[in-house]
């Protein structure tokens, strides 16, 4: 059933993004290059075992076609380090696309050279051609200028949609755009309407919900959300740098000593701006994280030596679900704990239907929380998952994103 929202329209992209789009480019018959993020998991059989990542371009794909463009698709997959590696070929993404897109998709087996140029050269218009993996050659990651030329050389527009490698200095995201007209496919268009437009314009009450390992990764969104949020939920590993900065026993749980003075001021800093700030006051502890082992609910307070929180515990979960009831807006970003081990998923997958079923618009980011919410099975429930987990989490700390920076300003038109 689909997710009624009070609020499923962020700022208009207009007032944030003052970049050319796809939609105002003249590509029928022109050459489009079109950097996408295929980086899919693959099985051992190198099948794909999930295809969100191409399905979630596919408008910007099919928009092109029906304008009567020669695509070129473009991408990464894995990291081969400079070197051509078969386990991490594209060549399952074309199969994939061609179902989906249902007509010929055109591989090319390098992404710059003869082939590629004639391959190019042959092309029709509604064409669609995907070249190997950018990352076979050193200059994608190095952002080598002749690596980018001759990328350029291919198209006479090039279109980023890949959102999630948009923070990334390589040659296809910042390179690419030095010689040609640059715009945003509609992927990247919708995350940076949603990741940045909720934060200048939420509807209150406005929640954010960080959790992960780490308060080091998330230091930066708190800092930039502390003036804009009603509302902040701490779970995961780095709930407990924060619980051990105010004085109390943590046994052997996750802790960043060097963040214990910058968590307690932080957490004073909320305060301070009448921001309410929740920790988990239960968890579920083991002594290991391996399946089958011996596991007890505990207060936060009373984890003793030896044992570690590896999720929240029950009156955790009936806290954060009463805190999270009446948002008008919620941002989530990090599992309570070790959700991918089964002993210690529930406290994720409660917050994920609580999420779910709160009457709010609801934005989740990054890889771990964008795969718990799919296990929990209400991923259908929720406004917006982000494609990207570094690059939302720099958008959220209030950085520009070189792949957004590099592209052509309206005003330049």
């Amino acid at each position: 059933m689909a997710k009624k929202n009070s609020s499923d329209n962020p700022v208009p992209i207009k007032d944030i993004l003052n970049k050319l789009t796809i939609e105002d480019l003249d590509i029928k018959g022109k050459r489009v290059f079109i950097r996408a993020d295929f980086n899919v998991p693959l099985d051992d059989n190198l099948r794909i075992t999930d295809d969100r990542r191409i399905r979630s371009t596919l408008p910007t794909i099919n928009y092109a076609i029906d304008e009567g463009a020669r695509v070129i698709l473009a991408s990464h997959l894995g990291r081969p380090k400079g070197k051509v590696d078969p386990r991490f070929s594209l060549a399952p993404v074309a199969k994939r696309l061609q179902r989906l897109l249902d007509k010929e998709v055109i591989f090319c087996q390098d992404c710059i050279g003869h082939q590629a140029d004639n391959l190019v050269a042959k092309m029709k218009e509604g064409d669609v051609l995907l070249i190997e993996n950018l990352r076979f050659h050193p200059g994608e990651e190095k952002n080598d200028e002749e690596f980018a030329r001759a990328l350029a050389k291919l198209a006479d527009y090039y279109v980023n949609d890949a959102f999630g490698t948009a923070h990334r200095a390589h040659a296809s995201i910042v390179g690419i755009p030095k010689f040609l007209p640059s715009a945003a496919g509609f992927l990247l268009k919708k995350e940076i309407e949603y990741l940045k437009g909720v934060v200048i314009n939420p509807v209150r009450p406005f929640v954010a919900i960080l959790g992960g390992a780490k308060v080091s990764g998330k230091i930066g969104v708190l800092e930039n959300l502390v003036d804009k949020v009603d509302k902040v939920i701490i779970g995961g590993g780095m709930a407990y740098t924060f619980i051990k900065a105010m004085g109390y026993e943590v046994g052997d749980s996750l802790v960043e000593t060097e963040m214990l003075d910058l968590a307690e001021r932080i957490r004073a800093r909320l305060i301070k701006n009448n921001v309410k700030f929740y920790l988990p006051v239960d968890c579920v502890i083991a002594q290991s994280i391996e399946a089958g082992s011996e596991t007890k609910i505990v207060t936060t307070q009373e984890i003793p030596k030896g044992w570690r929180a590896l999720d929240i515990g029950p009156a955790s979960v009936k806290l954060f679900s009463e805190v999270i009831q009446d948002a008008k807006t919620i941002i989530w970003n990090g599992p309570m704990g070790v959700f991918e081990v089964d002993a210690f998923s529930r406290g994720t997958f409660a917050v994920a239907h609580a999420v779910s079923d709160a009457y709010a618009l609801t934005i989740v980011g990054g890889g771990d929380t964008d795969l718990a919410v799919h296990r929990a099975g209400v991923s259908d429930s929720i406004s917006f998952i982000s494609t990207g987990g570094g690059a939302s989490l720099q958008l959220l700390e209030g950085k520009e994103l070189p792949g957004i920076a590099a592209l052509t300003d309206k005003k330049e038109t």
